[in-house]
């Protein structure tokens, strides 16, 4: 018999699955929810019917409401919509349950991508001393980061985990009872979680599944790579935001991150005493089982005992390991030498930090910071004085011989004191957690060398005369990424800066940003000024002698640099550097992509495969053409003009402000940031944060940044009798195709019937259709460039993933949609204040099912 397609085993694995256990959970007795199991399967079939039949939410609720509802008053109706969106949020749950539990099956671990695939391959091609020496220095850092995309509290995050077990094992009796237990818990967190509330959620992944998984990728490695000896270069390290990301954030203090590093050192240190629990019941030889009980109690009573109190070091800790794995090698005939192995390399990996605290600040903050610095130092130096009234040429200089000492007493401004208090913080976590505990601060919005320059200079002020930190400027805007490389030349011919990366081995690191990228100059540019932009830099810091590292900040959806991520980085040709993957992975892609051990080695193996492809396997790799050059280009440029026309039009705004989700977001209790940098009450794009903007088209299920410009771009060629050039550019490059097909994933995500009943209205009708008739451009033009005769054609099995969520989440969009129009009505007319609180909390609940649904949507 022939293996089963993939769209069979989704149909078979997943979909037959849910069918069967969404009936039993629909048909559990919960306490005050009267018939609500029953009449949801028949309101999500009239919203199918009626979409079809081209009605409005309004419509559709309506119609389902005198149907079934005979005679009920406003307020019940309300009532049920509430029910209907508690009863979705839990078949969401229980859908990602039923994907994980089958993730082994619609996935291929050992496949290509794997490692063990890349091992093999390069045994067959006699390579392996070509890989070694890759992985000698390659790296893929994956950095965690808690923006606001994943709501779930603890104890629900706590029965999917349950949930997907039982689902796997095909225990039933169990998933009747978490579907029970799943129906009575509370969704919804009552206050907003703290920035230190998000590091424990994040580092729950840590302690259950990124230790676990990385530990292993790191043994495999060690033992079919290198065979001998613990690994010379961890293959993989973890960055970490919350506690340390200030961009924005007021709740961040200095008392947070230093509480935030303090949990990191004990949940790596809990990590490492239950592995050697786990050796000493192995470990009972004589000489052996003395030193690891001896190693249990210093662990033991740093954990449990101590405030702050180490009672082992970092150094002692390893030297304590290689001693035993000594006796045991040369004494007991390496019995249990492996278990003993892949503990030195979780320690060489892990550390005491766990994951490194990045500090971020933006640079606006940063000039006010420094501005008051100034001014302080004035009163002293009347050099100083003149600071603000010289050109920039003139400041770089005079920072380079800018002397004093500062201290944050010395300060009244509150920003001022923050930035001082962190950049000290760095010093005494690094004390506690070693170098990697926190050793590199970010520059949001850097668009002059005078950002990095003026940052160095608050460090050396402050007594860190050799900071032990990199400091790493972050591209994001258009503009910002053309300049990029002209700013990190001044930096690398500045004597001052050009000393601090001498210390720090001639290696910098540099930030992009996707997200600000495709919201600033939509989505093709972005994606194609990042390359280049990468491409340039490269060239630049070959030509300073600088290991250049790129650093991607990226979200969960194609809009914000997400999509097929793997084969985006594989796709970068040798023009541009490939020393290290450094990925952003933030909110819901955490819990969807590497919630699991299964996705998360999975996830992290096809990250690590992408740069051995580039590094190992295809070093002679076709670069990009000038006429290939020239065409991407210009069709980066006529997507940009189409989506600067559309940004620019006189509605846009007040479309996003009145007619989406956006002013929801910030009313949410799923993160702890505000929805936009600012605290101006009118709403400002460039202030506007790329998550709630990204997400409220998201949640209109229109998706514009995922797409809009790319139907008009290539239209323009259809037109002008050139559509053979992008069919070949398509065909030829694996970096165009794969932007075309992440593209494709945001059009499938799409769902214009949801939002049809805007074009007849009499201020947005005529804007709403210019996003539809660039919804439909596009699709026709990615449809006939790639053959298909459906979007995504050639991942059936994500396919057919979307359109049973979107099917799902329909009841719960269209819920949302009614009542943004019923708040529309009451705003307009000035009537029930009362009614406007209670349709408000039903868009904010609505928010959370479809968010999640779509498991990328920001």
């Amino acid at each position: 018999m022939y293996p089963s397609t993939l769209l069979e085993r989704f149909n078979e694995q997943v979909q037959l699955k849910y069918q069967i256990f969404n009936s039993i959970f629909m048909t559990l007795p919960f306490q005050a929810i009267d018939n609500t199991g029953s009449l949801l399967p028949l309101f999500s079939e009239m919203c199918d019917d009626g979409f079809k039949n081209e009605q409005s939410p309004e419509q559709i609720f309506n119609e389902f409401a005198e149907k079934y509802m005979p005679g009920t008053t406003e307020k019940e109706r309300i009532g049920m919509m509430f029910r209907f969106i508690q009863y979705v949020e839990r078949q969401i749950v229980l859908f990602d349950a039923i994907e994980d539990a089958a993730f082994t099956k619609m996935n291929n671990l050992e496949g290509s991508g794997s490692l063990r695939y890349s091992r093999e391959k390069a045994e067959s091609q006699g390579l392996m001393h070509e890989l070694r020496d890759f992985l000698d220095d390659f790296q893929v850092r994956a950095v965690l980061t808690a923006h606001p995309t994943q709501f779930y509290p603890g104890s629900v995050l706590g029965i999917i985990t349950d949930l997907t077990l039982a689902i796997k094992n095909n225990n039933l009796p169990e998933i009747k009872d978490l579907l029970s237990q799943l129906g009575k818990t509370p969704f919804i967190k009552k206050e907003k979680p703290t920035p230190y509330d998000e590091a424990v959620s994040l580092i729950w992944y840590l302690e259950n599944v990124f230790y676990h998984a990385a530990g292993e990728m790191s043994s495999f490695v060690q033992q079919s790579v290198y065979r001998e000896g613990a690994l010379r270069h961890p293959v993989l390290s973890f960055g970490f935001w919350p506690g340390g990301d200030r961009d924005g954030n007021p709740f961040v203090t200095t008392e947070i991150t230093l509480k935030v590093a303090d949990r990191l050192r004990t949940s790596i240190l809990k990590c490492y005493y239950g592995d050697i629990r786990k050796l000493k019941r192995k470990l009972t030889f004589p000489g052996v089982e003395a030193m690891i009980t001896d190693i249990e109690g210093k662990l033991y009573r740093s954990v449990f005992y101590s405030e702050g109190e180490l009672y082992i070091t970092l150094e002692e800790l390893k030297l304590a390991l290689n001693e035993v794995r000594d006796l045991v090698v040369n004494e007991h005939q390496a019995l249990y030498a492996d278990e003993i192995d892949g503990l030195i390399n979780k320690v060489n990996l892990f550390g005491f930090h766990f994951a490194s605290l990045d500090i971020r600040q933006n640079s606006r903050i940063h000039d006010a910071v420094f501005s008051d610095v100034i001014n302080y130092l004035a009163k002293e130096n009347t050099e100083a004085g003149d600071y603000k009234n010289l050109d920039n040429k003139a400041k770089i200089q005079l920072l380079g011989k800018l002397k004093g000492k500062i201290e944050p007493s010395f300060f009244e401004n509150e920003d001022t004191i923050k930035t001082l208090e962190s950049i000290l913080a760095i010093k005494n976590i690094q004390e506690n957690n070693g170098p990697q505990g926190t050793n590199r601060y970010i520059i949001s919005n850097n668009e002059s060398a005078l950002n990095v320059l003026e940052l160095l200079t608050l460090f050396r002020l402050v007594g860190f005369e050799n900071p032990p930190v990199d400091i790493v400027p972050l591209f994001e805007t258009v503009d910002d990424l053309k300049d990029a490389d002209a700013v990190m030349k001044l930096l690398y011919e500045n004597e001052v800066y050009a000393k601090h990366l001498k210390n720090r081995g001639n290696k910098q690191t540099i930030m992009l940003g996707f997200s600000d990228g495709t919201k600033d100059g939509g989505y093709l540019m972005a994606n194609w000024s990042i390359y280049r932009a990468k491409e340039n830099l490269t060239a630049m810091a070959r030509e300073h002698d600088v290991k250049v590292v790129f650093f991607d900040g990226r979200g969960g959806p194609p809009a914000r640099g997400g999509g097929k991520t793997h084969k985006y980085y594989a796709s970068q040709g040798a023009t541009i550097e490939n020393n290290e993957i450094q990925i952003t992975i933030q909110g819901q892609t955490i819990s969807s992509n590497f919630g699991t051990l299964d996705t998360c080695r999975f996830n992290l193996e096809n990250l690590l495969s992408a740069g051995i492809t580039n590094g190992v396997f295809n070093k002679e790799k076709k670069q990009f053409t000038q006429e290939q050059r020239e065409l991407i280009d210009h069709l980066s440029l006529l997507g940009y003009e189409k989506y600067t026309d559309f940004k620019n039009h006189p509605k846009f705004l007040s479309y996003l402000d009145q007619m989406s989700t956006l002013n929801y977001y910030a009313k949410t209790n799923i993160g702890s940031r505000p929805s936009k940098r600012s605290k101006s009450a009118t709403l400002d794009f460039s202030e506007l944060r790329a998550i709630p903007f990204v997400g409220s088209w998201s949640q209109l299920k229109q998706n514009v940044p995922g797409f809009y410009g790319v139907g008009y771009a290539l239209g323009r060629y259809e037109k002008n009798g050139q559509w053979e050039k992008v069919q070949q550019l398509y065909s030829d490059s694996l970096f165009f195709r794969t932007l075309l097909e992440n593209s494709m994933m945001s059009l499938s995500k799409s769902f214009f019937p949801l939002t049809a009943y805007m074009k007849e209205d009499p201020e947005f009708g005529e804007f709403w259709q210019i996003i539809y008739d660039e919804f439909l451009e596009t699709k026709r033009l990615l449809l006939k460039i790639s053959g298909y005769d459906e979007l995504m054609d050639n991942y059936p099995d994500g396919k057919a993933s979307i359109k049973l969520r979107e099917h799902i989440v329909l009841p719960l969009l269209t819920i949302q949609q009614y009542a943004l129009n019923k708040i529309r009505g009451i705003k307009k007319n000035n009537t029930d204040d009362a009614l406007l609180e209670i349709y408000e909390k039903i868009v904010t609940r609505s928010l959370f099912g479809n968010i999640n649904a779509s498991r990328n949507s920001a």
